[in-house]
């Protein structure tokens, strides 16, 4: 099985890249599982002080992988996605995310989940799940936290895409640059993280994310839990099914 998910490390740094074309990244099975393994395996590393999470297409994460969803179901793509998540918010290291291309529903939660995420300007985000009569449950854990209860309201309800400056004005990234600036920021930003001592990072993330965790701690498993009566749902089925067949035409 080819991996989908690639683990780099360089000079303290490791780069952890999503590479599955055939979806645009959506957020199968089998991605998150080797997402989850690479960040493992980075987080436990004494030769890694910071994580990059990138995609090597011109997509960052097209969201939940809908022909899985349609077929096998959520009921392990649900959880995972909250494993996503707790595995950045948690991690040891210093997780930033490198954002380029469209961002949508649940690959917003990985941007959220990070602890400094960059994007070109040409990036652009929406939560679409209420479109498909989902809604966005899992990722809730980490993108409410980033937003204004107003911002929340507008992305979550409307479904609306917006782009990358809107989206560092509403709390969701750290920072937009021009796109061909985007390589130059993350460099910048990591020379700045690599100057930090490990025992710094780790004990100043903790801090940082203490109360994020213990959410996602507490209500992870029952959302996703909704999630994926969500999806399983009839009118879901139905929307999903319709989306489906609009992109094979």
């Amino acid at each position: 099985m080819t991996e989908l998910v690639h683990l780099d490390v360089a000079d303290g740094v490791a780069v952890i890249t999503l590479d599955s074309p055939q979806n645009k990244n959506a957020l199968s099975q089998q991605l998150t599982g080797d997402l989850l393994a690479h960040l493992e395996t980075a987080g436990a590393d004494d030769a890694v002080r910071v994580i990059v999470v990138r995609s090597a297409l011109d997509v960052f994460c097209s969201g939940a992988d809908l022909s899985e969803a349609t077929t096998v179901g959520m009921g392990v793509g649900a959880q995972r996605m909250v494993d996503v998540q707790r595995a950045i918010v948690a991690n040891p290291k210093p997780v930033v995310a490198r954002v380029a291309g469209p961002v949508r529903a649940g690959g917003i939660g990985i941007v959220a989940a990070a602890d400094l995420s960059v994007a070109g300007e040409s990036a652009t985000f929406a939560l679409t799940e209420v479109r498909l009569g989902l809604a966005a449950a899992t990722i809730s854990l980490t993108v409410l936290p980033r937003l204004t209860d107003r911002a929340a309201a507008y992305t979550f309800l409307t479904g609306n895409s917006f782009d990358a400056l809107e989206a560092a004005r509403l709390g969701l990234l750290t920072l937009t640059v021009p796109d061909a600036d985007l390589d130059a920021a993350v460099d910048t930003v990591l020379t700045s993280l690599l100057k930090g001592v490990p025992q710094g990072l780790r004990e100043t993330k903790k801090l940082l994310n203490r109360d994020l965790l213990a959410d996602i701690d507490a209500r992870g498993k029952d959302l996703a839990e909704l999630s994926a009566s969500l999806f399983g749902s009839p009118a879901a089925q139905e929307a999903m099914l319709a989306f489906l067949s609009r992109k094979k035409s």
